[in-house]
């Protein structure tokens, strides 16, 4: 079975529609309101929802020794902050497909090296030269995306 076909690469491919479709949600809100207010409101309302499904999930969120896991762990936190606000400032300037093109280029590019190198505590998945050269075609084909 290839790849392509498993239900990982699957829900991986959902998750990319989802950020098309949040980011111009985001970008939307931003406009009627400001960019910190938007960031804001969608990190308060995903804490809302999480808590809820904690509850009615019965997720236990105390049982974990918090304190104990590295800080740099919690990055992810800062992280979706800037990712909500520059996506929500890119969108109005480029587009959509634009924006979304040059954050996929982004993430690729950073997921390479996080693979290959182990970065981050990730387990080392190296790339051949096959990959980057797939990795070259795809920046040519985000090139040519580019309006």
């Amino acid at each position: 079975m290839t790849k392509i076909s498993t239900l990982p690469f699957l829900i991986a491919a959902f998750s990319g529609i989802c950020m098309a479709v949040q980011g111009s949600l985001n970008s939307l809100l931003a406009q009627k309101t400001s960019l910190m207010a938007t960031t804001f409101i969608v990190h308060l309302l995903g804490s809302l929802l999480a808590v809820i499904v904690i509850i009615f999930g019965k997720i236990p969120v105390l049982s974990y020794n918090w304190f104990s896991i590295p800080w740099h762990l919690y990055l992810g936190s800062l992280l979706s902050i800037i990712i909500i606000s520059l996506v929500a400032l890119s969108i109005p300037k480029i587009g959509v497909s634009n924006a979304t093109t040059a954050i996929i280029i982004g993430q690729v590019g950073a997921a390479v090296l996080i693979d290959h190198f182990g970065l981050l505590g990730i387990e080392r998945i190296p790339w051949s030269y096959w990959q980057f050269l797939g990795l070259a075609f795809f920046a040519i084909g985000a090139k040519l995306l580019f309006r």
